[in-house]
């Protein structure tokens, strides 16, 4: 895949990466310009760790699940033999999709509702072309790079990204606590967001904006509390912390599940928000852990899935409801959205000039930075912060 600079102007881009204080945002056409979003889906989520949703979806042989990186269509497989396997979601026949995007199936074998070719677990062709000296063994389905992070699992549709453990970094050693290998998801919600992808990420970096429009979460927590955390990786975010007698982040304050064990005292008062870029945003709470899964759609439109991952402790609970969890971030989302949407109105607008960044923005900063910095050498690098260059 080549490294070639996004079709964005350069000077634009260089007054992005000014040191904090001094430098500018995005221009517009990088949440407006079908161009750029075409150049992203190749050189940001088919050449990153995209995350797929979480393992639990394809828990057992013949569990099958499609969705989409970048402008490629992936199937993710459990095998007969417990492995996971990713191919790409095209038939070798006549490339037609073997599962619809968002589709789950259970079934012995993959099989292509356009003409029957049928496919073993492990991609391997067992029916389809019946010419004389048809080899099966060279038409098997293509694979795909997949692996498993905690209950997450990720894809690197062009094979070439650095390795899963230096993308997630020392996110890795913060999350430790959460159990993460251990959780499970207790509902699911899916948005569709009229705004860039990246301005989702932007709002999600910063609570300067709680004040204005979150007042269930300035209830529970501070909005000038916490502030950003540096992590080595394809990782940006950092936490709060909880109000007095607020246990959790809900519409109440109260808990309706159990508390991570391997939390630290600290940890157990604070929320932790990371972005693993491109396209997980992580929120990681006392008692559940959180997460937008970003797909975007059009320039000025993202499809948000948005999980609640509990212990097993915690479900096994009798008469445990997720809903305390839920409904509170089903409110903050859905004013988060109107907020976006309303940025996005403004960034398509010909009166539109790249702002200045407040100091509660540090969390921004590095994340416009980054993606600037990938704009110009063509991927993310996960090895280095480029504020630090």
């Amino acid at each position: 895949m080549s490294a070639r600079a996004a079709p964005l102007d350069r000077a634009a881009l260089e007054e992005v990466l000014l040191p904090f204080g001094r430098s500018r945002l995005l221009p517009a056409e990088a949440y407006a310009s079908e161009a750029v979003l075409a150049w992203e889906r190749e050189h940001f989520f088919e050449s990153a760790w995209v995350c797929a949703g979480t393992a639990s979806d394809l828990s057992r042989p013949g569990d099958q699940r499609a969705f989409v990186s970048g402008g490629d269509g992936i199937l993710l497989v459990r095998g007969d033999d417990g492995a996971l396997r990713g191919f790409f979601n095209a038939c070798r026949h006549r490339g037609h999709e073997l599962l619809a995007r968002g589709e789950c199936r259970h079934a012995r074998a993959v099989r292509c509702p356009y003409h029957g070719w049928a496919y073993g677990l492990d991609g391997q062709l067992v029916h389809g072309n019946d010419q004389p000296g048809f080899d099966p063994a060279t038409e098997g389905l293509v694979p795909v790079r997949v692996e498993r992070w905690g209950a997450w699992l990720f894809v690197n549709a062009s094979g070439d990204a650095p390795p899963l453990p230096e993308w997630i970094g020392t996110l890795d050693d913060l999350a430790r606590g959460y159990d993460t290998g251990r959780l499970l998801p207790a509902a699911r919600h899916e948005y569709e967001v009229a705004a860039n992808w990246k301005l989702v990420v932007e709002n999600y970096d910063e609570c300067y904006h709680c004040p204005q429009i979150h007042p269930q979460l300035c209830q529970v927590s501070p909005p000038d509390s916490g502030g950003f955390i540096a992590q080595r990786g394809a990782v940006v975010g950092g936490n709060m912390e909880l109000v007095p007698g607020a246990a959790t982040m809900s519409l109440d304050g109260r808990s309706g599940g159990v508390p991570f064990a391997g939390l630290s005292g600290s940890q157990r008062r604070e929320v932790h928000y990371f972005g693993v870029l491109p396209s997980l945003l992580l929120s990681l709470h006392p008692d559940y852990v959180m997460t937008h899964r970003l797909e975007p759609i059009g320039p000025a439109r993202t499809r948000v899935e948005c999980e609640w991952l509990f212990p097993p402790d915690a479900l096994a609970r009798p008469g445990f409801d997720p809903a305390y969890a839920v409904d509170f971030w089903d409110v903050t989302n859905r004013q988060d959205w109107a907020a976006v949407e309303s940025v996005q109105r403004g960034v398509s607008s010909r009166g539109y000039r790249p702002g200045t960044l407040s100091v509660r923005e540090d969390a921004v900063y590095h994340f416009v930075t980054r993606v600037a910095r990938a704009y110009l050498e063509g991927r993310f690098d996960p090895g280095s912060d480029p504020v630090s260059r």
